[in-house]
């Protein structure tokens, strides 16, 4: 069942197996133990929490016997209390779930408790193991208690903050800090606010500090900026006490307090460093975990590392010396005394560089100093000879520095060179065709030495290799690296391995993703399936599918079903339905703990299903996959446990209608009155906040809460215009104008400083370029304002030193072309320059910087020509372009018009895959590529293997309908998921439909797995067929399938089978399907969008189908609406023994 209890709804029980008004009741208190009758009192008073604290306390020390809740009871009916056990259920259930949804009392509560009850109250929360309080006739979990209460939103805050408020005076120190740990490892990093680092204490004994202190360096990486510089402050503070330090000249930071401040040392300023001895720092370097400390300070700046150097160079260690190399962890990136370095120490320091990937920025200057040290190792000495000795700094070999390699040299140094991440695919291509050349055969010894250089491997040359050591590579350690190999590479491994046998030898020894490449063709004739095989694997969906109605033919357990894996993917409502009502609400946690993997449609059988077997406890998160009248009607009584449950997950997972989305909003909005008064709020409404309107985020956002708020919206993945708009205005209102902004306020802000213009960004770009240059690389890929762009790109272009540019190109007098090191910089902001400006870039910045123009998302169609000529003034015409330049280019391909496509040399699959990748082609460059590759290989259609056709991608759309039946069938069978992805034409998706036909027979013959497999190939159904299939199977189209059936066709749908589609199938209606269908047709849109449950009603009379704007209590909910979501563990965990 979904597991969402009150905290303390276990006590309940306490009384529910003692009705005992005919049992022999004492006389007198003297009867009852005093602090029982203690219990008693706060139970009358209502202090049901006091009370429990009171039972908690009294059975640590005492022997429950079966007669003392008979004398409890009867103690109360003393007291003129003539509790029922109806009446005192119903007060305690109340007061109890009100404490756990309302955080801000129990805190209140809390306070209130004597000295005992808090003792008690923190005993429990610092308990490990399990506690259970055992009554005789009820056993209460304490340790679910505790649990429940640790992963409540906003009861976590309440024990942090009574923690800091009473803990300290009644606990022993490292007990507090046991609890305050225990408290913050398993909340949200926004719990830890800078003004709680004033309620600190600061006079802790120090093996208090220093544990309290390790929780903070455990969560450096979870909290905000001004946390950390506040906590910082802290920690500095209670160590300048301890450190007694009278004389300003002498430095509080000694060895053990750099090693007690942990990465919080970054926060250090250079002065500080400065002044620390020489002896204390080389007593830290000395020190065993020096190193592993420093290799975590990811957020260091290169001043502040300098700093360090600097002091441990005035030590006793020499900065010269290999032992003390090793011991400088990330401050290794920052080295800077290069006069006179020898090439060994170089190649020293460029072995240790490895690990400067870890650097949160200032990469461009790890690129510059491992090119600076990579000149000094190879000095006096050729590549060749050093090759082995370089590091990952050969990653910043260019093209014709790889090329200029013996095959000898990359055979020898091939240990050091698998091991390198980062390659480019062209540096792949080139060095492992220089290893290659060495071996006559391609064989498993040959590429399980390849490592990392695998990716440049071609797929007819993993094609071409022996079965058997394609087998032992796919079994060996190093077969994580295929999941580096293209789709191509892997389909061409795949189709060799697996070979023409049925069934095909092995296949469910294929571990993790590559799994996935498995066609439904070959598990289909798969024998002797099990669940176990699939615990580790990744699956389609239409694999899952297929897999689960397979399985569930022979296995029995849906335990066994819903645990293997991703198998769950694989759930049809009519497995869901045929689920007894014990069995589906005791394998339900099963689904919820895997609600990422469910589709909408499954949420919403899920949902249904619950609603039949058990309405008064479904889980709250449930009823927004159902019709939104059953949101718009809970009760407000209800609210907190509502917003709690949707905010711990993803509404727009659940909700794909955007008109269904907005009453769900809508409710939570009513639930919140439209404000969030406080941190509390923002805690409980969760994850919902990315939903929030702009009025609310403008104007409904106390400034109290507005810190918790915006750590939270800096997570919301998809945030619309009109919200980022109110964010920028508070934002704006809450910190100020930009130029007053401090480092940490700009920190914080993150992706947020693409809210704000560039004219905006103008102060920013000054006084921290080095923090908008680290947003926009953690942007790379996307598609940023333009405004926050060029911020970036001024910052980079005012911070250049063009004094160190080469001879300016011929005719670009005037002209600031960009450098290497301005490009690595940049990242997406390289979309800023000029046409011009990237014309009279030099040779050398080009040929560098390829791969990374290659990737910019943001450059214009002038923009990608300019780069076009550069690399025909630099390569020659395009019939003279080498595989690894053509894969090199990224998009600028897109700027060869088809003459120039057709002069490629596109022999190989991979080259024409590195192109087929590339969105944006036109219908005549496709047809270039594809004609370009049937013609440079000597293939015909009919020749194509399922690697080549993996490998053609979106060029297959520009096949003619003639040859599309010349596809192999024994070919096209194994690949249909990936041709199942395109976009194509509908006349071409018609012909793959008709391939797909001689594969899994006829539409009326295809089952939910075959549907879901065939992805946009199903929109190729012509009207007759698309009528005819069956309409529980509408829900397995996929989305993209649903999008591209022609207007015309998708109108031909009949109202069940439209009503049918799910959620998230209608969420893909287009507007142009929509416009075409009738009345009917529409409002059986709309009950699909809206969740409802077609089967049961469909031909119920109109009034008791559900409308669009619900009134009233949904059909056949009861008039309370009687859903408890207190105390569904009842049942499970506190079962009376009578």
């Amino acid at each position: 069942m979904s597991q969402e209890p009150t905290m303390y709804c276990l006590f309940l029980f306490l009384f529910l197996s003692h009705g005992v008004a005919s049992h022999r009741a004492p006389n007198t208190r003297q009867d009852l133990h005093p602090l029982l009758q203690k219990m008693a009192e706060e139970i009358i008073q209502g202090s049901y929490l006091n009370a429990l604290l009171d039972l908690i306390q009294f059975q640590s020390a005492h022997v429950w016997t079966a007669d003392l809740s008979h004398r409890v009871l009867a103690y109360l009916h003393s007291r003129n209390v003539a509790f029922t056990i109806p009446s005192l259920q119903a007060a305690m259930e109340n007061h109890l779930e009100r404490r756990l949804y309302e955080p801000q009392k129990l805190l209140e509560d809390l306070r209130n408790t004597d000295v005992q009850q808090f003792r008690t109250a923190m005993k429990c929360i610092l308990e490990d193991k399990k506690h259970h309080l055992d009554l005789k006739d009820v056993v209460i979990d304490l340790g679910e208690i505790r649990e429940q209460a640790l992963q409540s939103p906003g009861v976590n805050r309440s024990l942090l903050l009574i923690t800091l408020e009473r803990c300290f005076q009644v606990l022993n120190p490292l007990e507090c800090v046991q609890i305050l740990a225990k408290v913050l490892r398993g909340s949200p990093g926004s719990l830890l606010q800078p003004d709680i680092a004033e309620r600190l204490p600061r006079g802790l004994r120090e093996d208090a500090f220093k544990n309290l202190s390790a929780v903070f360096k455990d969560l450096y990486d979870q909290i905000s900026a001004h946390s950390q510089r506040a906590l910082y402050s802290w920690m500095s503070g209670v160590l300048q006490t301890y450190s007694n330090c009278t004389d300003d000249s002498v430095s509080w930071v000694s060895a053990e307090n750099l090693w007690i401040l942990g990465r919080y040392m970054v926060h250090l300023s250079f002065e500080e460093i400065t002044r620390i001895s020489p002896i204390e720092i080389g007593l830290f370097i000395s020190y065993d975990n020096a190193t592993k400390q420093l290799d975590t300070v990811y957020d260091i700046t290169p001043q502040l590392a300098q700093a360090f150097l600097g002091r441990i160079g005035s030590s006793s260690f020499d900065m010269r010396n290999t032992s003390t190399i090793h011991r400088l962890g990330l401050l290794v990136c920052f080295y800077d005394d290069l006069e006179s370095l020898d090439a060994a120490m170089a190649q020293v320091l460029l072995y240790q560089m490895i690990k400067c990937s870890r650097l949160r920025g200032f990469q461009a200057g790890v690129q510059q100093l491992k090119a600076d040290l990579l000149d000094i190792a190879t000095d006096n000495q050729t590549l060749n000879e050093t090759l082995g000795s370089l590091s990952d700094a050969v990653v910043g070999l260019t093209h014709r520095q790889l090329e200029s390699l013996s095959p000898e040299a990359v055979h020898g140094a091939i240990s050091t060179l698998s091991q390198i991440s980062g390659w480019a695919k062209s540096q792949a291509i080139i060095l492992s065709a220089k290893y290659l050349a060495q071996e006559k055969v391609l064989s498993f010894s040959t590429v399980h030495q390849m490592g990392t250089l695998l990716a440049g491997v071609g797929a007819q040359a993993l094609h071409g290799m022996d079965p058997g050591d394609l087998w032992q590579l796919l079994r060996s350690a190093v077969s994580h690296h295929l999941s580096s190999l293209s789709p191509a590479q892997q389909q061409s491994v795949l189709r060799k391995a697996l070979g023409a046998g049925e069934p095909a030898p092995g296949i469910m020894e294929l571990q993790g993703a590559f799994f996935m490449e498995v066609s439904l063709f070959h598990l289909q004739r798969e024998p002797g399936l099990s669940t176990t095989m699939l615990r580790e694997k990744q699956l389609r969906r239409s694999q899952a599918l297929f897999l689960y109605e397979q399985l569930s033919e022979t296995t029995r357990s849906p335990e066994e079903l819903l645990s293997a894996g991703q198998l769950v993917k694989g759930v049809t409502c009519s497995h869901i339905d045929a689920m007894s009502a014990d069995s589906f609400l005791a394998h339900f946690q099963y689904f919820e703990n895997n609600l990422s993997l469910l589709s909408p449609h499954q949420v919403n059988c899920l949902a249904w299903k619950y609603w039949e077997v058990s309405r008064s406890s479904v889980p709250p998160f449930l009823l927004v996959a159902l019709p939104a009248r059953y949101v718009a009607s809970i009760p407000a009584s209800q609210c907190v446990p509502f917003l709690i449950s949707l905010g711990k997950r993803r509404l727009d997972s659940l909700v794909l209608d955007s008109h269904k989305r907005n009453l769900v909003i809508r409710k939570v909005q009513q639930c919140l009155g439209d404000s969030l008064a406080n941190e509390y709020a923002v805690d409980i409404v969760g994850n919902s906040l990315c939903h929030l309107p702009a009025t609310v985020i403008n104007t409904g956002i106390s400034p109290k809460a507005w810190a918790t708020a915006l750590h939270r919206l800096r997570g919301c993945p998809d945030l619309g215009p009109e919200q980022k708009a109110a964010v920028r205005l508070r934002l704006l209102e809450e910190l100020g104008p930009p130029g007053n902004w401090t480092t940490e306020m700009t920190e914080d802000l993150g992706v947020f400083l693409t809210l704000f213009s560039g004219e905006e960004l103008s102060p920013v770009a000054t006084k921290f370029p080095d923090i908008l240059q680290q947003t926009a690389s953690h942007l790379a890929g996307t598609l940023p304002p333009e405004g926050f762009l060029g911020a970036v790109f001024a910052s980079v272009r005012n911070s250049s030193d063009r004094s160190l540019g080469s001879a300016p190109v011929p005719g670009c007098h005037g002209v600031v072309a960009p450098s290497p090191n301005d490009i690595f910089r940049l990242a997406e902001a390289n979309a800023c320059w000029a046409p011009e400006d990237l014309l009279c870039m030099d040779g050398d910045t080009f040929i560098r910087s390829v791969e990374l123009l290659g990737a910019v998302q943001g450059f214009s169609h002038a923009q990608l020509m300019a780069l076009k000529e550069k690399a025909v003034q630099l390569w020659d015409t395009p019939s003279r372009w080498r595989a690894h330049q053509v894969v090199s280019l990224g998009r600028i391909a897109l700027a060869l018009n088809e003459s120039e496509l057709q002069q490629l040399d596109l022999s190989s699959i991979d080259t024409v895959a590195s192109l087929s990748q590339q969105a944006g082609w036109a219908p005549g460059q496709m047809k270039s590529i594809l004609q370009g590759f049937l013609e440079d290989s000597g293939y015909g259609i009919q020749d194509l293997k399922s690697f080549h056709l993996v490998g053609l991608g979106a060029t297959l759309c520009a096949m003619n309908i003639t040859e599309i039946p010349l596809i192999k069938i024994s070919e096209f069978r194994v690949v249909v998921a990936r041709i199942g992805t395109l976009f194509c034409s509908p006349h071409v998706l018609a012909e793959f439909k008709k391939r797909a036909e001689a594969v899994f027979g006829r539409p009326t013959e295809w089952t939910s797995s075959v549907l879901q497999e065939l992805g946009t190939i199903a929109a190729g159904l012509t009207k007759a067929e698309l009528r005819l299939l069956d309409k529980d199977l509408m829900p397995y189209f996929q989305p993209s399938a649903i999008k591209c059936l022609p207007d015309e066709i998708f109108k031909e749908l009949s109202a069940e089978q439209i009503a049918s589609l799910g959620p998230e199938n209608a969420a893909a209606v287009t507007h142009a399907q929509r416009r075409r269908l009738g009345a009917a047709q529409l409002q059986s849109l709309q009950w699909a969008l809206d969740g409802a449950r077609t089967r049961s009603w469909l031909d119920a009379p109109a009034s008791a189908r559900p409308s669009r704007t619900p009134s009233g209590a949904p059909a056949g909910a009861p008039g309370s609406w009687a859903l408890r979501f207190g105390c569904p563990l009842l049942a499970l965990t506190a079962t009376p023994r009578w």
